[in-house]
């Protein structure tokens, strides 16, 4: 008997000890990926309130030095930052409104397998992710159609993303059972009712993942609006945050001494000032769908 503990006790440690080596690895890989993600933005903060002479030398490395809040103050006393933060949320909310009501039901509807010509019509979506008409006919479409120096340029550009709509078909195909709709159509449900009160009440997980994609999109788009929109009145944030950082550099590289001196002296903290200001409000939503996002695109991307 006890030498057959003795056998059990040495076969325990003898598997225990490559399990515990492999933990200690991968907490190390866990650890060190962590910080390679987190150290990047941290310092980017401390940089944005330090001294740019003192981050350029690299003596900035764990304690913001030189402490200043000149980059900061120099964005919000230029009085079209709110403008464009209005602006932005506008183009956000109601571009990603559209962009949800327009890539659910087609996805619905590619997902189902009675619908014959899903997959002609899926493989000219797809067709688009790889070829388009080029920057020079899209211009003259959009003047034509007079979309320029309009809000609804913004809105209606990129109303449907054909990855989005590829992992929210995938979703519908394989996290939705067929068995509902059959026991919904016996019940007299149809196509409308049964999508909207059993499959989208079931997607929760796919749904915040691809309005927090649209969502992103329309925060941070840059190209469209240098593009179309020429009124100041209408220029979302990101436009506005280049135009004080260009006026910056400007001033920086100018010959003289005084406030082009103290520009450059400080002009990194602009220049990381613009990067919080613009990627703070969309990290702040995070949070919130956190334990949809990584559920959403897994199922969406990985199972079909």
């Amino acid at each position: 008997m006890k030498k057959n503990q003795m056998t059990a006790k040495h076969t325990l440690s003898a598997h225990n000890g490559p399990d515990a080596a492999f933990q200690i690895v991968v907490v190390a890989v866990a650890v060190l990926s962590f910080i390679m993600v987190v150290y990047p933005m941290y310092f980017i903060v401390i940089a944005s309130f330090s001294d740019s002479t003192l981050v350029n030398q690299g003596q900035v490395i764990l304690l913001p030095k030189g402490v200043s809040l000149y980059g900061y103050q120099h964005i919000f006393d230029n009085a079209q930052i709110w403008t464009g933060y209005k602006n932005t949320i506008f183009y956000s909310v109601v571009g990603t409104a559209l962009n949800m009501a327009v890539t659910l039901p087609a996805a619905y509807v590619l997902s189902r397998k009675a619908f014959r010509p899903r997959r002609i019509i899926m493989a000219l979506f797809v067709f688009t992710m790889y070829f388009n008409g080029g920057m020079v006919p899209t211009y003259m479409l959009v003047k034509n159609l007079g979309l320029l120096n309009t809000p609804w340029i913004l809105i209606v550009m990129g109303a449907l993303n054909v990855f989005n709509l590829i992992i929210t078909r995938t979703f519908f195909e394989n996290s939705i059972p067929e068995d509902l709709y059959e026991a919904a159509t016996l019940d007299g449900c149809s196509h409308f009712r049964y999508f909207s009160t059993i499959v989208l009440p079931l997607s929760k997980a796919v749904i915040a993942v691809i309005m927090l994609y649209y969502l992103v999109g329309h925060w941070n788009d840059f190209f469209n609006p240098l593009l179309y929109i020429n009124k100041d009145s209408l220029q979302p944030l990101q436009i506005i945050l280049r135009n004080i950082l260009l006026s910056n550099q400007a001033m920086a590289g100018s010959s003289g001494g005084g406030a082009s001196g103290y520009a450059q002296q400080f002009a990194d903290q602009i220049k990381f000032g613009v990067i919080i200001v613009s990627t703070l409000p969309v990290l702040c939503v995070y949070p919130f769908i956190q334990k949809y996002f990584e559920k959403g695109v897994m199922i969406g991307a990985v199972k079909g």
